[in-house]
């Protein structure tokens, strides 16, 4: 019975322990299949590679899936919680990534839901796991964080501009030049605002073009705005660090030695006999 703890454990520490060597060496090579993956469903897709190598590429992708079945029992296996795990957001692209393979020789002609797979290529943000990207992915996690009503706030008013540019430019050119309804018009908004272009529906008129050339040139000036918000509340949390402002709620005015707000309860960067002091 101990025995098997231990390898339990021992198992679950080199699948799901991202900041040990077996970890790491795990994480690679499972990253490097999930690569092979889907260079190879790609290739399966291409018709004229598909007549040459299809068969060379059905016996790889069975060869993948049987690894990636393996990889799914072998987390299955080693964690304590199974239902928690097969229920996760993870535990769930694992198993449907192997699914379509088996579900393909019980029912003909569904081999195209092996594209499914496509979804193990999330596991490669468990990379970011790894001690040397930590402190990356939690600064731009905050940066984010601090950032959200902003960008809230900026996408709110995208959408307010794509919908009235987009009923304008309906009223302006109208069924006859293209713009059928105002859903369509409105996409059209949305991919001219964005400097996309796809140029599958244009307007005809003289005002209708005016209002397009408006709306390229507020999608030229909008198109730096997220970068500097973000960028902003960087500034403004070095700013409020040691100056017992929350730089999650704003909350003020608290104690020197105060290590979380009262507010909401984040932890207080840099405050007086701050958390680093604290705990050291």
């Amino acid at each position: 019975m101990r025995k098997e703890k231990n390898l339990r454990r021992s198992l679950e520490s080199m699948v799901f322990g991202a900041n040990t060597p077996a970890g790491r060496a795990y994480d690679i090579a499972h990253l490097t299949v999930i690569v092979m993956s889907v260079l190879i469903t790609m290739a399966s897709s291409v018709v004229s590679i598909n007549r040459v190598h299809g068969t060379l590429l059905s016996s790889a992708e069975w060869v993948l899936t049987v690894i990636f079945t393996v990889d799914y029992f072998f987390r299955l296996y080693s964690v304590s919680r199974r239902l928690s795990y097969a229920g996760s957001f993870f535990g769930i692209v694992d198993l449907v990534s192997i699914l379509p393979t088996y579900i393909s020789i019980l029912v003909p002609g569904t081999r195209f839901l092996s594209t499914i797979r496509f979804l193990r290529i999330l596991r490669v943000f468990r990379v970011f796991n790894l001690s040397l990207y930590q402190k990356e992915m939690h600064a731009l996690y905050r940066a984010i964080r601090l950032s959200r009503r902003r960008i809230a706030v900026f996408i709110f008013f995208v959408l307010v501009c794509v919908v009235v540019m987009g009923s304008l430019m309906y009223t302006i050119e109208g069924p006859d030049n293209g713009f059928s309804s105002i859903p369509l018009s409105v996409y059209w908004a949305i991919v001219t605002l964005t400097t996309v272009g796809y140029g599958d529906v244009s307007p005809q008129t003289p005002l209708g073009q005016l209002l397009a050339n408006v709306i390229m040139l507020l999608g030229y000036s909008i198109i730096v705005i997220p970068t500097g918000i973000v960028v902003t509340a960087k500034h403004e949390e070095s700013a409020v660090r040691g100056s017992g402002l929350c730089s999650e709620c704003g909350a003020q005015d608290h104690q020197k030695d105060a290590v979380y707000c009262r507010k909401c309860g984040a932890e207080l960067k840099g405050n007086g006999n701050g958390s680093t002091q604290e705990h050291s």
